[in-house]
């Protein structure tokens, strides 16, 4: 995840709460939000009475001034004393949720207070606060100790009614029933794209997600590892969702073969785009339209666009949520009613400059507060209404999302080579369509490509209890897998080595089943020429 960097709308960075620094992984953790780095832009120190509030976060600095500074003079007009924002960036949502499951785990362990470091966490998407809202559990000598990462703050129902209406959109909740996590901003999943390399490749504009498998975009698409970040996990899921377990697979393992990159982070693939790096790439639909503004702003309008895929996409909100142990925990529920407020809600999509607006950076994001799209949408940047975008997913599959990272590393990182290769040997092929689209195994006449299409979209098999074979290809196995394989359920099976932790086991036979899929596909490519 690399190097964690803290910085500050502020006079100095936090006192780091080493209980528990014993623990390696607590230590760790411990270390993550003890960096200082001051950012480049940087509010006047406050004074000493300043209130402070401490906020791990994935979100990039344009977010974190404008709502430190929003936050400070909302705080100082609603209380009369002023308040400062401590900013910890330790990696992606995924990340950071990892460090914050270890930094638990080693505090029940110890036998330590959890939490203490830290107050909010404040970005990413709902899939990630739903797993720390759930309580982790270890056994010290017999006695069992359980605690879940979020501390939920009881908001008023009438209040949270103001904000979010009925609490659904697309079928979705904004904010945790249970007051775990209330969501701060929408997002949408899509396609950001580089209008001059599509001009140059004689390829249209995407519509669909199917334009990322088109195979004349081979090395022109940038990607984000889901294992590292949380947002595009979220719309790898989106596609699975929206398109169906195996033609999901077909698109993605087919842009997994086109991409130039797989990259640690979310924002590296969009800023490829933007550079000329590459034409197309998968993300978060703020970030898309950050860079078409940027680009734009940078006096090259119409060179970069973004496209949500018509009746394809998902609404997810990005969450803020208490850390238990908060050791300013006044400060942080205040910085939650504010970050939902009228006037913090307008940061995400008011023009910079304009009153109520943001003072230096247009977000682009989408409010989640849905009173603010009846009254005040002629000041958005963008006049999208996230309740009109989003429509339920017929059928969602819960399983799908547990699948995604391991199954996506398993093709495209573990087998990066050999998947651009054997991709390469179907594109070549005569009856392979040249002008995008998706051909399955099932369609293609010819012998020789129905067969190198089916190894190539094979999904692995995986052992079960008492001899039994699942097969992923099926998504009605994807629960027995992940309590069995994932959740341990079948440790006594005898599946795995005792001393392997069985996803890791998991993900090795993912790995060495595709590479020797691809293997076939490739030998079949070269007999074919023989």
């Amino acid at each position: 995840g690399g190097p964690a960097h803290a910085d500050r709308v502020g006079r100095r960075g936090p006192r780091v709460n080493a209980r528990g620094a014993g623990i390696a992984l607590g230590a760790v953790f411990v270390a993550l939000l003890a960096v200082p780095v001051i950012a480049r832009r940087e509010s006047p120190a406050p004074p000493r009475d300043a209130a402070s509030v401490i906020i791990i976060t994935p979100h990039p600095e344009q977010i974190r001034n404008e709502f430190g500074d929003g936050f400070a003079r909302w705080h100082q007009a609603k209380f009369g004393t002023p308040a400062t924002v401590i900013w910890s960036t330790p990696g992606g949502a995924t990340e950071i949720r990892r460090m914050l499951e270890a930094g638990t785990v080693a505090a029940l362990r110890a036998g330590a207070p959890v939490g203490g470091n830290a107050d909010l966490l404040f970005g990413g998407g709902s899939y990630e606060y739903e797993q720390m809202k759930k309580p982790l559990t270890v056994e010290v000598g017999g006695e069992k100790r359980s605690a879940s990462v979020l501390e939920p703050v009881p908001f008023d129902d009438a209040w949270l009614r103001e904000v979010y209406g009925d609490n659904d959109i697309g079928g979705r909740t904004l904010y945790d029933p249970g007051r775990a996590w209330f969501g701060c901003a929408l997002s949408a999943f899509g396609i950001v794209y580089n209008a001059e390399g599509l001009r140059r490749l004689g390829v249209a504009a995407p519509r669909d997600w199917s334009a990322l498998a088109d195979p004349r975009l081979r090395g022109e698409v940038a990607l984000a590892n889901p294992a590292q970040s949380g947002s595009i996990a979220s719309g790898m899921e989106t596609i699975l969702q929206r398109e169906g377990w195996q033609f999901g697979w077909a698109i993605l393992r087919r842009a997994a073969a086109n991409a130039r990159s797989v990259s640690a982070s979310a924002t590296r693939a969009p800023i490829d785009v933007a550079q000329g790096e590459a034409v197309e790439a998968l993300c978060i639909d703020f970030y898309g339209r950050f860079q078409q503004q940027s680009v734009t702003d940078g006096g090259s309008p119409g060179r970069v666009g973004y496209v949500d895929p018509v009746g394809k996409t998902a609404v997810d909100p990005d969450p803020v949520a208490m850390l238990r142990g908060a050791p300013h925990a006044d400060t942080a529920r205040r910085f939650i009613e504010f970050a939902l407020s009228a006037e913090g809600q307008r940061l995400w999509q008011y023009r910079p400059g304009t009153e109520g607006g943001p003072r230096w950076t247009g977000l682009r994001r989408l409010p989640a507060r849905r009173s603010l799209y009846a009254t005040e949408m002629s000041h958005f940047t963008d006049k999208v209404d996230p309740w009109m975008l989003a429509t339920a997913i017929a059928n969602p599959n819960p399983d799908f999302r547990a699948f995604v990272a391991p199954l996506f590393v398993a093709m495209a990182i573990d087998n990066r080579s050999l998947l651009r290769e054997a991709w390469a040997c179907i594109a070549a092929h005569p009856e392979y369509p040249q002008d995008g689209g998706v051909l399955l195994a099932s369609e293609a006449t010819d012998p020789n490509l129905r067969a190198m299409l089916s190894e190539f979209d094979a999904l692995p098999r995986l052992s079960g209890p008492a001899g039994t074979v699942l097969d992923l290809s099926d998504a009605s196995t994807l629960r027995a897998v992940r309590d069995g394989w994932m959740r341990s359920g079948w440790k006594d099976a005898g599946l795995w080595p005792a001393n392997d932790a069985p996803a890791d086991v998991m993900r090795r036979i993912f790995a060495e089943e595709i590479g020797t899929h691809l293997r076939a596909v490739i030998a079949r490519a070269r007999g074919s020429v023989q």
